[in-house]
């Protein structure tokens, strides 16, 4: 099925942000730190960077050929450029 309602596409999102709130409290409460709440605000910051790196910067900095279309064809495009 392909996603093109824009109602859809926006509560697709909250349910990502709503799923890592959950995950990011019940972590939290699992190990109750500063040092926790620290390491994880900043692995969420890291891997943000990653993905936009990955479909971002790749597409428009690095190969203007290059479409993202997931992290598989992310992993997929690194492979092919190796050779």
């Amino acid at each position: 099925m392909d996603l093109t309602n824009p109602k859809w596409m926006y509560l697709k999102a909250v349910l990502f942000v709503l799923i890592g709130c959950v995950c990011f409290a019940v972590l939290l409460m699992e190990n109750a730190s500063l040092k926790t709440a620290a390491l994880l605000a900043v692995m969420i910051w890291a891997f943000s960077r990653a993905y936009y790196f990955a479909f971002y910067v790749i597409e428009k900095y690095i190969d203007k050929d290059y479409r993202f279309s997931g992290l598989i064809s992310f992993v997929s495009y690194v492979l092919r450029k190796r050779d």
